[in-house]
């Protein structure tokens, strides 16, 4: 069994960067996808959204039944999530139109919201007081170095084998091999909410928290600006500057690794330090919430100044320090979201916060992204992302002073 706290943020981590890996691989290859498949930009960018649909639809579920689950309920469902999305993706490399790539990348979703909505709340458990911010920044480390895998591995292996295919293949066999570790977890001990609460009613009572609705607003526009970002910056890297698709993918994931991983620690550190010596969950909850909307505040033009930048390189040159405050909400957001709810609804708090920030997030950002690209020029298109950074900052900022959840909430 697997009891050590760090072995098991070792384990969650490395499964949460394949996670990234196969989400941000079809981003890599999208452009080749795209002219074998003869798909339009709006098809393209609706891809990202049935993703999100399996991924936010369900991950309510898997947080209800987290919450309810028994001594192992969780590690069960972490091995099935992260089994089903590996699966999928391999599957992915498989579709010739676009019905087997939509109905693939539906499943993909469906894997990761089980995986995504539940291990954070396992590492919350089982880190030491006074480093839970940095411990679940680590975690979260996993998304600009996973994301940034993705496009190194898709764009490597494309350029490699001259295959989008390929990459798909690549991506999910790990996932397939490391999955079944998570049943050596031991599940460290909780409350359980009773059966007869529903999933309705949980979610009732987390909207009632204004504290916890900002957090989620925020989130929303924050989400749908990186997702339309993350998505479509290797293809207009190519369209804007004439960058090789397979190159432009592998220069853009070396600077998201090292601008993402640097800003993740950073704000991991942050939210520690500024609220240390606290031991009160509101208090925790809105000074991490701060840290996220100064973050975020000062990304927003550094976004709007690499979308307009006249080279390749003065892009990557303001979109270095760009990404280094964009993911420094990384640990400090998801300490926020489980700080200011009950603790027996924290993986249904997780859970509701990924619908909605789908949901009204990035759903939308890369279909959008890509109907005004089809009828403008993509620089234009790209600017609604500095724009919805600019919002989240603003309701995050308001979040600070919200009323949290009162002692009666929980009963």
């Amino acid at each position: 069994m697997i009891r050590n706290p760090r072995a098991i943020l070792v384990l969650l981590t490395a499964l949460n960067l394949l996670n990234y890996l196969d989400r941000y691989v079809l981003s890599a290859v999208l452009k080749p996808l795209q002219d074998e498949l003869q798909l339009s930009n709006f098809v393209g960018g609706s891809l990202a959204t049935v993703f999100l649909l399996g991924f936010f639809v369900t991950s309510p579920i898997f947080g209800h039944w987290a919450d309810r689950s028994g001594l192992h309920g969780r590690r069960a469902l972490i091995v099935v999530g992260v089994l089903v999305w590996s699966l999928a993706t391999m599957a992915t490399g498989l579709a010739h139109g676009p019905v087997e790539l939509i109905a693939a990348r539906a499943v993909v979703g469906v894997g990761e919201a089980s995986y995504v909505t539940i291990a954070p709340t396992i590492i919350d458990e089982v880190a030491p007081p006074g480093r839970k911010g940095r411990w679940l920044s680590i975690f979260y480390t996993a998304i600009p170095v996973g994301s940034a895998l993705g496009y190194l591995t898709g764009g490597a292996v494309e350029s490699a084998t001259h295959s989008w295919r390929q990459a798909f293949y690549v991506a999910g066999l790990p996932g397939l091999l490391l999955g079944f570790t998570c049943l050596l977890i031991e599940e460290p001990a909780r409350h359980v909410v009773p059966e007869r609460g529903n999933l309705l009613r949980s979610a009732r009572r987390l909207l009632a928290i204004p504290l916890y609705r900002d957090v989620v607003l925020g989130q929303c526009a924050y989400t749908f600006a990186i997702g339309g970002f993350a998505y479509w910056a290797p293809k207009y890297l190519s369209a804007r500057y004439g960058m090789e698709t397979g190159h432009a993918s592998f220069v853009f994931g070396l600077v998201t690794v090292a601008g993402g991983a640097v800003g993740t620690v950073v704000g991991g550190w942050f939210g520690d330090r500024v609220t240390r010596g606290r031991t009160e969950d509101t208090p925790i909850a809105r000074g991490n919430l701060a840290v996220c909307a100064l973050a975020t505040g000062l990304g927003a033009p550094l976004a709007a100044a690499a979308i307009g930048a006249p080279t390749s390189l003065l892009f990557f040159v303001v979109v270095l320090p760009c990404e280094i405050a964009l993911f420094i909400p990384g640990g400090p957001f998801n300490v926020a979201i489980l700080r200011s709810v009950p603790a027996e609804l924290r993986a249904s708090a997780m859970a509701l916060s990924i619908f909605g920030s789908h949901l009204l997030g990035d759903l939308w950002s890369p279909p959008l992204i890509g109907v005004v690209a089809d009828h403008a020029p993509m620089a234009w298109a790209m600017l609604l992302c500095p724009v919805m950074y600019g919002l989240a900052a603003l309701v995050w900022w308001r979040g600070r002073v919200a009323r949290p959840f009162e002692t009666s909430d929980t009963n």
